[in-house]
């Protein structure tokens, strides 16, 4: 499927609907935030309102996870505040009010609190992350969250390629890369894949 398809299948699921929460899933190194993105273009280009909630808002900070002895492994399930994730979600399908969500600001490697508003008038939420559909407590106390799933799944190949692309990028060389990647970001990637809750679209190619 393409934005246009996937905007025109939200967009008919949520017809009548207040408030439409969709999850798009996948492994890390998926595509998830291009898609979130592409997807926010095209739905508020048809004229609907619409906002981003990415789920690495929530990441515990650094000092945290080093006093959990949990630093290197950042980004696992884990490593999550998801009791505050889980209340967010349940403030923004109330919709009595704006929510504010906080964001992620990779260059810093820490999340900043209030750095996104989600308004009363946001008729549209497309929820980005990791771990929304993994069928592991206490992730699967999302299950019935979201009114609409959507999993990208490009297959743990292209993953393993995409995830040690991402570190190269960075300018790591390829031993401290693959160390990266090998020793954190795939076994996710493969633990995500591995145990999800059903989704209503799944993507192979995106």
């Amino acid at each position: 499927m393409n934005i246009g398809s996937l905007t025109d299948a939200i967009l008919k699921r949520a017809a009548g609907a207040a408030r439409f929460i969709v999850a798009i899933a996948g492994p890390p190194g998926a595509g998830k935030s291009t898609l979130s993105e592409g997807l926010a273009e095209a739905i508020a280009a048809a004229g609907e309102n619409v906002a981003v909630l990415p789920m690495d808002g929530f990441h515990m900070d650094n000092a945290v996870l080093a006093e959990k002895g949990l630093l290197a492994r950042k980004g696992a399930p884990e490593t999550f505040d998801v009791r505050s994730f889980l209340a967010t979600l349940t403030a923004v399908r109330a919709n009595d009010g704006e929510v504010l969500v906080p964001v992620f600001d990779r260059s810093r490697e820490l999340a900043i609190a209030s750095a996104r508003i989600i308004a009363p008038e946001t008729r549209i939420v497309l929820v980005e992350g990791n771990y929304l559909l993994l069928d592991e407590a206490p992730w699967n106390r999302l299950e019935g969250a979201f009114d609409c799933a959507i999993f990208i799944d490009p297959g743990l190949d292209e993953l393993e390629r995409r995830l040690l692309q991402r570190w190269y990028d960075q300018g790591y060389d390829e031993e401290t890369a693959r160390e990266k990647a090998f020793g954190n970001d795939i076994h996710n990637a493969r633990r995500v894949v591995a145990s999800r809750r059903p989704s209503d679209i799944v993507i192979r190619d995106f």
